[in-house]
């Protein structure tokens, strides 16, 4: 394959920086992607390391959403960090990626009501900040499924699941990963509670702003304390629908849960861009540690145009890691990029997975 004139408009993704207690040589993060590719038991495989371990030239890798609990998860085949053996097959992972010479975190997400009882590993209802049914269906092993009406946390229970987020963390660092993301993003059990159209509770957790914000500053805070705020991190996604999710108040939600946030002083957040611009100004103004920025359909040189305005200190992405094990080196020499398939992107073996050439094939 041909290298071209490489971009000079990628210059600053090249310099080095430091995320919490990680020092990176670039700026290029991988976006967490859910694969479907551990086991039926949520144990991530030999598969799976050589597929991260193909991409750690990025300089951090975020995983694809592990469940912290097996009330945390919604899809098949998705991998959990809650038992021995996950976290046994965890460490064949950040092994891989280490020798490789990258550096990789967790990301910890708990789906809340976006699942169904035949993907849990114990067969329950779903549970949510409130009883609010999600429109749509979960593909299951019969095929797909309407999604139930989930199940109301009680308040015990709420604080329980923040203890689950924290042994979750715990683990994942025995598993040898350097760090962890708290999924607070895409319509899952913490943006639930942030939401105003799936949280209508009355108790601590609900009720206003500054209630449906405390179930994800407690997470973060448990998260913080057990393996250190410089290696947590948080991923969000403001006024983001997806899996059926309404916010009538964005502007005002996440700017109070930064100023919630602020004083753990936690090593990065990641921001999901969802095209307010005001909105991410206001969050870039506000946030006085590191920002990730995934800027979804966008070129790569406008993701590194932030870098240059200030907007984002590093940028993630997803399908072109996906479809490139080597993407760094392809933006450094110029040369063209694999295609993604979509057709491949959940479930399967290798193909679509780690079959995609690099310049050395």
């Amino acid at each position: 394959m041909p290298d071209h004139t490489p971009d000079t408009a990628l210059d600053s993704l090249w310099t080095p920086t430091t995320i919490g207690a990680l020092d990176l040589p670039h700026r290029l993060v991988m976006a967490p992607m859910t694969r479907d590719r551990s086991t039926p038991a949520g144990v991530p495989t030999g598969l799976n390391a050589e597929y991260y371990a193909q991409r750690a030239s990025h300089a951090l890798i975020v995983t694809e959403g592990t469940q912290p609990s097996p009330d945390g998860q919604g899809y098949l085949l998705t991998p959990g960090i809650h038992d021995d053996d996950q976290v046994a097959g965890w460490r064949t992972v950040t092994d891989a990626v280490h020798a490789a010479g990258g550096r990789v975190v967790i990301q910890l997400m708990h789906v809340g009501r976006i699942s169904h009882p035949d993907n849990t590993p114990h067969g329950r209802q779903p549970v949510a900040p409130s009883a609010v049914r999600p429109a749509g269906a979960m593909f299951t092993a019969t095929g797909p499924q309407e999604m139930p009406e989930p199940r109301e946390l009680s308040t015990t229970e709420v604080e329980e699941t923040v203890d689950d987020f924290r042994r979750a963390a715990a683990r994942a660092v025995a598993a040898g990963a350097d760090g962890v993301e708290i999924h607070a993003a895409n319509g899952y059990l913490v943006h639930q509670f942030l939401a105003d159209g799936t949280n209508r509770r009355t108790d601590r957790y609900g009720a206003s702003i500054a209630g449906r914000v405390r179930f994800a500053v407690e997470v973060a805070t448990a998260v913080a304390a057990e393996i250190g705020p410089d290696r947590t991190g948080l991923r969000i996604s403001p006024g983001n629908p997806y899996n059926d999710i309404t916010e009538t108040d964005t502007h005002e939600l996440y700017p109070a849960l930064l100023t919630a946030l602020h004083p753990l002083r936690l090593a990065y957040l990641h921001v999901m861009h969802g095209g307010d611009e005001a909105l991410l100004d206001t969050l870039r103004a506000q946030w006085p540690a590191t920002l990730i920025l995934n800027r979804g359909g966008a070129d790569v040189p406008a993701r590194a145009r932030d870098i240059d305005a200030g907007t984002a200190d590093l940028v993630s992405v997803g399908a072109l890691a996906l479809a490139n094990p080597d993407l760094v080196e392809r933006l450094r020499r110029g040369a063209d990029l694999n295609t993604p398939d979509p057709a491949t992107f959940y479930g399967g073996g290798a193909a679509g997975y780690t079959d995609y050439p690099a310049l050395t094939d």
